[in-house]
């Protein structure tokens, strides 16, 4: 092995630790956040705090438009970068808005109790504003990781948001509920801020406005196919909570909720390799095979011991949030963290395929495991929370075995003829979209 391919192998190790910090520290600080709001709001402020939270979030994630995963797969050259990753912060930041704006104006049809943020102007402008934010901050982490400079995810992503966000709620209290969801735009906020500065100063970037040579309009196919996929992908997330609270109540919703945060961290492991082999890979395409081998070794390694660990150890994480999460929600917590394998076996499988540009088998994916964990939830909730675990561990299961048969059966294709033109050119020769992978 060369030194230059050992580089990168060692780069993979350091790529996937500083993701996976990243979304540790943003997990933990997240948590302290809500318990300064808990000391300083009502319950009922929290209760509606989250909603309008959670609307922020899942607005960005919409927002996105894919390109969070075009920037890092298909970077532009070196003379069109600042214009790459200046209009897709733009184009996104405008989408959060307008998605804002759209969410605020049907809140007497869907979420009555928060119509009065779009009642009173000035909260109506700062939510729409925050999802504009919330999007762009998304899209930073991807530009950080595209860079190959994913420690920066861990001091922004993590520490600058989540200190902001701690450091305000106190003396936001006179907003009532809205000053729980200004403290996290708030967060939103400084970390595009900060973020920016970080890449002109890092990378020097500056605004640049123009189209030629940023790919991505000639990429939009490839942005609409993953941000599908993702949505696809998250269609679980969001659905099984309500089919919980459909068939089991309220309490076994919350039951639920705990020991599918613990088991989430798990679900990071293989998310974090995942991305910093999407990036590699991006830079180095010849060692595809390579690269998603040694990541498959590097998620085994880490995510067996670490589903043994959770699943022996669960009912002592499980305390930390009460006796009765201990009882309720151990035996769920248990099959969550065996079914962070079959979780790790999809994520991998479908981020090759997405690598590979094979995205209507990633997209079959997604929507094999969809389909599974939310019918086969709906038919199981009436047995008990640890069905739904079950549904969960067999949509992955099935999705992760379809989409690993679908590298497998790829053919190999004859290496892209490069012309002198293109070879001193730093914009990269695009991948055939049919490939073998493994």
């Amino acid at each position: 092995m060369t030194a230059r391919h050992a580089r990168s192998g060692d780069r993979i190790y350091r790529s996937s630790f500083f993701l996976l910090a990243s979304t540790v520290v943003t997990a933990g600080l997240s948590f302290v956040f809500w318990v300064v709001v808990a000391r300083f709001y009502s319950a009922a402020q929290v209760g509606l705090a989250t909603s309008l939270i959670s609307a922020t979030s899942l607005l960005a994630t919409l927002s996105l438009l894919g390109l969070n995963n075009t920037l890092v797969r298909f970077p532009a050259g070196r003379a069109a970068r600042n214009a790459q990753i200046s209009q897709a912060l733009v184009l996104v930041a405008g989408v959060g808005c307008a998605a804002a704006a759209v969410y605020l104006a049907g809140l007497p049809w869907y979420g009555a109790k928060l119509a009065f943020v779009r009642d009173d102007w000035p909260s109506a402008i700062a939510f729409t504003v925050f999802c504009g934010f919330a999007a762009m901050s998304m899209l930073v982490r991807s530009v950080f990781t595209a860079a190959r400079i994913p420690e920066y995810n861990v001091l922004i992503d993590g520490l600058t948001q989540g200190v902001s966000k701690v450091a305000v709620p106190a003396a936001l209290t006179g907003l009532g509920v809205f000053g729980i969801v200004a403290s996290a735009g708030v967060g939103y906020a400084v970390t595009v801020v900060v973020a920016l500065l970080v890449l002109r100063r890092r990378l020097g970037l500056r605004i640049d406005l123009r189209t030629r040579g940023t790919r991505l309009r000639e990429k939009f196919r490839f942005s609409v196919a993953s941000h599908a996929s993702n949505l696809i992908n998250l269609a679980p997330v969001l659905a099984t909570p309500l089919i919980v609270l459909h068939h089991l109540g309220a309490a076994q919703v919350g039951y639920y909720f705990v020991a599918f945060q613990i088991a989430a961290m798990l679900n990071a492991v293989s998310t974090a390799v995942g991305e910093a082999v999407f990036a590699e890979v991006s830079h180095q395409e010849s060692r595809f095979r390579e690269l998603m081998l040694r990541s498959g070794r590097i998620i085994a390694a880490v995510q067996v011991p670490a589903a043994t660990v959770v699943a022996l150890g669960g009912g002592l994480l499980l305390r930390m949030f009460g006796a009765e999460y201990a009882d309720h929600a151990r035996s769920l917590l248990i099959v969550l963290a065996i079914a962070a394998l079959p979780v790790s076996l999809n994520t991998w499988a479908c981020f090759a395929l997405k690598l590979s540009q094979r995205m209507a088998q990633l997209i079959t994916a997604n929507t094999v495991m969809a389909a599974l964990s939310i019918g086969l939830s709906s038919l199981w909730a009436d047995r008990g929370l640890v069905w739904v675990g079950y549904a969960w561990a067999i949509g992955n299961l099935t999705a992760g075995l379809f989409a690993t048969a679908c590298l497998l059966r790829g053919r190999t294709p004859a290496a892209p003829s490069v012309s002198p033109a293109s070879s001193a050119s730093p914009v990269r020769t695009d991948v055939p979209t049919e490939r073998s992978p493994l």
